[in-house]
């Protein structure tokens, strides 16, 4: 396993880095970033049906249509992106919970009371969602991504994914809504630490790098990086891939 953490905050670069390192490495990977506001939606959904997006518009959140399938989620620099990219193991189906074994043991050894839920998402105090994931499977690669909410803007999350133009009439993915809730609020509650997002997040990954036994944690090489930006201009930045639905 290595980790790769993203130096952009961009999500297009950041969807399209996932793109690469599914289609172009053949090792285990565990790739790590934090997007500005936007909102992501599935493969297979239609942008109408889940985003406002003359709200989104109005408050600069892009709005990007992501490689996995699943519901829409809203990130900003609040929320932790994960995303686990390995090659299948023979004889096991790709579409279960084991890959968020890791992320479940770091929030339990900070002890937040954690729970697997039934559409492979995480719960707090079997409550709250605070991940929502998603999956890619093709050839012999596996993708599996997620949120972590910690200090997210919850009203921006709210408000970009209430749609007022739905057509029922248009087939696609409906996003679940669930009640949610940040980390930084429930270890307020618990009159506990209130780290800032980006020194959690360095707390967070600094445990995946002990539950991994890595040496380090990798930044993708300015050939990655090239290759991923022409990816990001050509698809993900594209009105053709975003609006296809």
């Amino acid at each position: 396993m290595q980790i790769i953490h993203s130096t952009s905050n961009s999500s297009t670069f950041n969807l399209a880095a996932e793109e690469f390192l599914f289609s172009e490495r053949t090792d285990d990977l565990l790739f790590l970033y934090v997007n500005k506001p936007s909102v992501i939606i599935g493969c297979n959904q239609a942008i109408r049906n889940e985003v406002d997006i003359e709200f989104c518009k109005g408050n600069e959140i892009s709005v990007v249509r992501r490689m996995s399938g699943g519901g829409a989620v809203f990130h900003d620099l609040g929320n932790l992106n994960f995303c686990f990219i390995s090659n299948k193991t023979e004889g096991k189906s790709a579409l279960n919970d084991d890959f968020l074994l890791p992320v479940v043991e770091v929030l339990v050894d900070l002890g937040v009371p954690v729970t697997v839920g039934r559409r492979i998402d995480l719960w707090l105090q079997s409550e709250y969602k605070i991940t929502g994931t998603a999956s890619h499977v093709a050839k012999n690669r596996e993708l599996h991504h997620g949120t972590l909410l910690y200090d997210t803007n919850l009203d921006m999350l709210e408000s970009s994914l209430s749609s007022k133009n739905k057509d029922a009439n248009v087939k696609a993915i409906a996003s679940v809504r669930s009640k949610v809730k940040n980390l930084r609020n429930w270890f307020k509650d618990q009159n506990q630490f209130t780290l800032s997002s980006t020194d959690f997040f360095d707390l967070i990954i600094r445990k995946l790098v002990d539950y991994f036994l890595v040496e380090e944690v990798l930044v993708l090489s300015e050939a990655e990086s090239a290759d991923i930006l022409q990816l990001s201009e050509n698809k993900y930045m594209s009105n053709e891939w975003t609006y296809k639905k």
